[in-house]
């Protein structure tokens, strides 16, 4: 799962049993070695997917990382583009890239560091992503993340995120996944700072309310790029928030 120049053992966990913050600045100059960061399989059906919604003016990278997704929204925003991340070392990374800080053609890029649940901006986005963040969040978090995405859209801007079909249960995902939250919710139950980060907890029904009551409107659209399951139901969809009013 990890590439030779991926991170060691000892080094991961060094990064899980610190805080999530300093947790991604340790593992960011490795971070694209990992699993963790979203494949470019996910990467190229969104951007198709948001090539047909669009075009989009500007656009925000919700926690950005080390910047896969602003790759994503380069490809369908025309003005400017903004990643946000709490870990410096991950936006270190992003503003490395031979596109980082400058780029010859392709909209005005930035990097910010700043907490999701408290976005030093106004509403001046047309498009909000984020892939794979969701997880760093406890359901109760929820509820304000969404009000905060909602508040720096335009009437009318998209927040938009894949999501993955369930495990079905009793599937060998379904166990290691189920395993990775009771891991980690024993190691935040005898170690601080607590590192945040529970995989089966993002489930669409209760997002779709959340984002709803935050003042959403809310559609799927399926990435049939990314398969079906055995029922004919597609492996992972898109939600597409559109900001009402």
């Amino acid at each position: 799962m990890f590439a030779p120049q991926g991170p060691t053992i000892r080094e991961l966990a060094v990064q899980a049993l610190s805080s999530v913050e300093r947790g991604y600045d340790l593992l960011a100059p490795k971070f694209d070695h990992t699993p963790f960061r979203t494949p470019d399989a996910v990467l190229r059906p969104v951007a198709r997917a948001l090539g047909e919604l669009g075009p989009f003016g500007s656009g925000l990278d919700l926690c950005c990382g080390t910047g896969a997704g602003m790759g994503v929204l380069r490809q369908v925003c025309a003005e400017r583009v903004t990643g946000v991340d709490i870990s410096a070392g991950m936006l270190a990374v992003g503003r490395s890239r031979s596109w980082g800080t400058e780029a010859a053609t392709g909209p005005r890029i930035g990097w910010v560091r700043a907490d999701a649940r408290s976005l030093p901006f106004g509403p001046t986005f047309d498009l909000v992503v984020s892939f794979g963040a969701f997880g760093h969040f406890l359901p109760r978090e929820r509820p304000e993340l969404f009000a905060q995405v909602h508040s720096v859209l335009r009437p009318g801007g998209r927040f938009v995120f894949p999501i993955v079909a369930p495990a079905r249960p009793g599937s060998p995902l379904y166990w290691m996944l189920l395993g990775f939250d009771a891991a980690m919710r024993v190691r935040n139950a005898l170690w601080r700072p607590s590192f945040v980060m529970y995989y089966r907890a993002f489930r669409l029904a209760d997002v779709r309310a959340e984002l709803a009551a935050a003042g959403f409107g809310v559609e799927l659209t399926a990435l049939p790029e990314l398969g079906r399951r055995a029922d004919g139901s597609p492996r992972c969809r898109l939600v597409v928030a559109t900001r009402r009013g």
